[in-house]
């Protein structure tokens, strides 16, 4: 997510510094160049010696020093990056940023820097409540191109729990992906993303359930976030770190994400059903354990909601509705077949039985089918990747719908969506189906693990 970024990390003196190589691996791994500034007392922590082998460039350490400012001087230094970040940002450095003092070499690349700035406070927990650190923080968060993570709370080094540890090194980059993004073309809009399965519970101990990770939805999640939106992220059960400034919904049956979709749907811009809900869950849950001793056993299964038919059907003229197949053959059939069906604007179909297409992996193989009947194949890519390229065609959907939309064979069609909930006019090759809509996957056939999935499971 950060191919192409340059970041300038700045480690000040604190405990959390060792923390600061990770983060360096980190951005590095997520394509990021990297190079390193540290004060004095951060090399009381960590040797210089340690990011420049992370990062493959010498540490800027001093402002005196000849041989560093001959070959990268502080004033370049502080133009070179796309972002900075600062972890750990100890009480002391985020008092001089705050007042505008550049005494060291990292004081004096924030202040000759335009950039954005993310700050990642670590102190003690005492420290961290000082009404002066928290006035400067305000000060700081005042100004348009800093940005604060928080600390988390939890043990210290110093035997003591309370607020103040270095946050999750996730969160960081999550923020210094978004700082680094200049184009934020989801800005005061609303995103809506459901993510993840869902349990559907047959006694205290077991439930019907399927494979689905959620990472499809979270990389989505974050994706949406960077470009500016407000997201809303209703997610099934999963052990995955959840995006920063992003508002997750946790649930855990298909009947709560459909009260949950049904309660945020109204207010969003964007609405991409990525879940994979369960198509059936049992007639009735046992309220005690079902011992086997007890004999054979059967399992009843009833039809959930439809939740995407549901979103297609009530969906504003001005609504954006992407849905997610899971197949395992005749995928174009059945992925053509739920755009119309489900009024879809855009769905996005897998094979999971295709290798590095399926099931809790990081990269996904992917067909986008449009309400026009285009397709787009997109070879095997890491599902970050994913949802980049599905934004960018999202956000040319939505801007072709603002002016003269155009059939497949070039001539003029009503647009897809109109307040009377009417659909578009097929072209004269057809293929178009319904205008609108965002769809999940839902199988025929009910089983106990839960049928096909309804969404594209990340």
């Amino acid at each position: 997510m950060l191919k192409g970024k340059r970041v300038l990390l700045g480690v000040t003196g604190g405990i959390a510094a060792y923390r600061a190589a990770e983060l360096a691996r980190m951005l590095t791994r997520e394509g990021a160049e990297v190079r390193v500034a540290m004060t004095a007392a951060a090399c009381e922590f960590v040797q210089p010696l340690t990011f420049q082998a992370l990062c493959g460039h010498p540490v800027m350490l001093s402002l005196f020093d000849q041989q560093e400012e001959s070959q990268i001087g502080h004033i370049a230094a502080a133009r070179w990056p796309d972002c900075i970040v600062v972890a750990p940002a100890t009480a002391n450095f985020i008092g001089k940023a705050a007042g505008g003092i550049a005494d060291d070499l990292l004081t004096t690349i924030v202040m000759a820097s335009r950039k954005p700035v993310v700050l990642a406070p670590a102190m003690n927990w005492a420290m961290w409540q000082n009404e002066f650190v928290q006035a400067n923080l305000a000060r700081l968060t005042a100004l348009e191109r800093f940005q604060i993570v928080p600390p988390e709370e939890g043990e210290m080094a110093c035997g003591e729990t309370g607020k103040g540890r270095l946050a999750t090194l996730d969160f960081i980059i999550d923020r210094v992906v978004y700082a680094s993004r200049e184009e934020k073309d989801l800005h005061d809009e609303t995103v809506l993303i459901t993510s993840g399965p869902t349990y559907e519970d047959i006694d205290p101990v077991r439930f019907v359930a399927n494979r689905s990770s959620g990472k499809m939805g979270f990389a989505l999640a974050r994706e949406a976030r960077a470009r500016g939106g407000r997201v809303i992220l209703i997610a099934g059960p999963n052990s995955l770190i959840p995006p920063c400034d992003v508002q997750v919904v946790p649930v855990r049956t298909a009947a709560q994400m459909l009260e949950a979709v049904r309660k945020h749907a109204p207010e969003a811009n964007v609405i991409i059903k990525a879940a994979a809900v369960a198509d059936f869950r049992p007639a009735r849950t046992a309220d005690r354990k079902i011992h086997k001793d007890e004999g054979d056993f059967s399992l009843p299964l009833v039809k959930t909601v439809d939740i995407l038919s549901e979103l297609g059907q009530s969906k504003r003229h001005n609504q954006f509705l992407v849905g997610f197949a899971a197949e395992t053959h005749q995928v174009m059939t059945y992925g053509s077949q739920k755009l119309r069906e489900k009024r879809l604007d855009l769905i996005v179909v897998n094979d999971v039985s295709e290798e590095g297409a399926g099931f809790e992996v990081d990269t996904n193989v992917v067909k986008v089918i449009d309400n026009a009947g285009h397709i787009e194949q997109w070879p095997m890519m890491p599902k970050a990747k994913v949802a980049v390229m599905l934004f960018d065609l999202i956000q040319k959907h939505r801007a072709n719908q603002k002016g003269p939309d155009k059939g497949r064979d070039g001539h003029s069609v009503r647009p897809s969506h109109r307040p009377g909930g009417g659909r578009r006019r097929r072209s004269k090759r057809g293929g178009g189906g319904g205008g609108g809509g965002g769809g999940e996957s839902r199988g025929g056939e009910g089983r106990a693990n839960g049928g096909n999935p309804e969404g594209q499971p990340a």
